[in-house]
């Protein structure tokens, strides 16, 4: 794989013709018509001393892993664990091939958004509000707002029913509680140059669900049926599912975010084009947009990859075994326990893992939640936002990743099953998710806003066939349930 050079990175090599400390045209210290400034101290070429150029190399691959790949990883977060466990163990395969069929989607849809930010510098309300109607961006930011509380609040039940299978005497309202104060502190105080960097690694939890597939050795002739083969049952509970799963992997929170992100990331390196030299400044876009499109692609593969491991370790475990409904995260546990069988105390090892992986991937998801609202109804009101700024220079923004995070807790209070509002949370999703991929690709088809980086056809045709399919499921499942009233 070739990596691009990064033409504003110090580290990279220069070209001796057009680094103006190479050029004596532009060096201070030479008159292009007389040679040398008398008494004038000649300037060396840059050269870089302390980095090898292996690590060189290594610093220019990391680089692909950017906001796309925590993006990624936190589009499995525990509503997502939730949704495909209870997809394995009420369908079995049933679902499995939704996994490849949504990939091409959800990167698409990433991508649009992270060009959007790169290309403007400003998160989608930001862009949204210098360009349309306020109404439509007061509507967008209102539905990305509710959707993501309500999913803070089942992520923080979630991750704390998890912690009780290890602690059964930990009550349960102290875990939510301690939970989402944990996680507030933690994005409040925390610069997220350094949070960043922790996100990254928290993915590592869900490879448990990978080493389950392959120990419970599946039929794997099935599974490249059900992978590359779709299957449709017109039944209230496959479409619910259906909805949830959509809802879970083309999620609005991660529209917003990554949009954000993108720009604080290329503020963060001193990325973004600047100056008069426009050609240059199209040729940075230009790698800078090849790279994004990179780290979008293998972020969500890895989160589509955990879906496919996630559905295939529960059908071969929990619908095996007769085990259609997941009520409690005791019974979702279960579909790890054929990685630890063996070993002593296995129940509690199995339990473990599962309690691992919604934890950390809720420590995950549960900041991008409330980061994305905050981004929204800052850029909304012209508030000063970023993750990268102090608490004293962003109080608005804080206070609503302080909002979202309290609502999202309190809403544990009021009796909702944890591990059945993953699922709920999920379908909300799904129906919040239609209006703003629209709004998505009216933005990042306007000249006016991306000017030549606006999307192809193929963009188009990828991004509007997600719209209409999340907008049929809904319209689908909203119209059966009230049917069925």
């Amino acid at each position: 794989m070739t990596i691009p050079p990064d033409p504003t990175d110090p580290t990279e090599p220069t070209d001796p013709t057009t680094d103006p400390t190479t050029d004596p045209t532009t060096d201070p210290t030479t008159d292009p018509t007389t040679g040398p400034t008398p008494g004038a101290r000649r300037r060396l070429p840059r050269e870089h001393r302390g980095r090898p150029h292996p690590l060189r190399r290594l610093s220019r691959v990391m680089r692909i892993f950017g906001p796309g790949l925590v993006t990624g990883a936190s589009d499995d977060d525990p509503s997502g664990i939730g949704t495909y466990s209870q997809t394995g163990a009420a369908f079995g395969l049933g679902l499995l091939w939704l996994s490849l069929y949504l990939l091409p989607l959800i990167i698409a849809v990433q991508e649009m958004c992270g060009r959007i930010g790169l290309v403007t510098g400003s998160g989608l309300a930001g862009v949204i509000r210098k360009h349309y109607n306020r109404r439509i961006l007061l509507g967008a930011v209102s539905l990305l707002f509710i959707a993501n509380t309500i999913n803070v609040g089942a992520d923080l039940g979630a991750m704390a029913a998890s912690t009780r299978l290890l602690i059964p005497a930990a009550p349960l309202g102290a875990l939510i509680v301690l939970f989402g104060l944990g996680i507030l502190a933690l994005e409040v105080f925390v610069p997220y140059r350094h949070y960043a960097r922790v996100l990254k690694f928290l993915t590592l939890s869900l490879l448990a669900y990978a080493l389950t597939a392959f120990i419970v050795q599946p039929d794997w002739l099935a599974l490249l049926r059900a992978t590359l083969l779709p299957s449709i049952a017109f039944t209230p509970r496959f479409l619910a599912l259906f909805l949830a799963i959509l809802g879970t992997t083309i999620s609005p929170y991660l529209f917003f975010w990554q949009a954000s992100e993108e720009v604080e990331e290329e503020e963060a390196h001193h990325r973004l084009p600047r100056g008069g030299d426009k050609p240059r400044q199209r040729r940075a876009l230009r790698l800078q947009i090849h790279g994004l499109r990179l780290d979008t692609a293998l972020g969500m593969l890895v989160a589509n990859a955990t879906f496919w491991f996630i559905v295939v370790s529960a059908s071969s475990t929990l619908n095996a075994h007769g085990i259609t409904n997941i009520a409690t995260a005791d019974q979702a546990a279960q579909a790890l326990k054929p990685l630890v069988r063996g070993f002593p105390h296995a129940g509690t090892l199995a339990r473990a893992l599962f309690a691992l992986g919604v934890v950390g991937t809720g420590l995950l998801a549960v900041p991008v939640l409330a980061g994305s609202a905050a981004y929204g109804i800052a850029e909304t009101l012209g508030w000063p936002e970023g993750l990268s700024l102090p608490l004293r220079h962003a109080r608005g923004f804080y206070g609503v990743i302080a909002a979202s995070t309290v609502v999202g807790l309190a809403l544990n209070f009021i009796g909702v099953n944890p591990i059945s509002a993953l699922v709920y949370t999920a379908i909300i999703n799904g129906v919040v998710a239609v209006p703003l991929l629209v709004l998505i690709l009216r933005v990042a088809n306007n000249r006016a806003i991306m000017g030549e980086f606006t999307n192809g056809r193929l963009a188009n045709i990828v991004g509007g066939f997600a719209a209409m399919v999340m907008g049929l499921a809904a319209v689908v499942v909203i119209v059966t349930a009230v049917w069925r009233r």
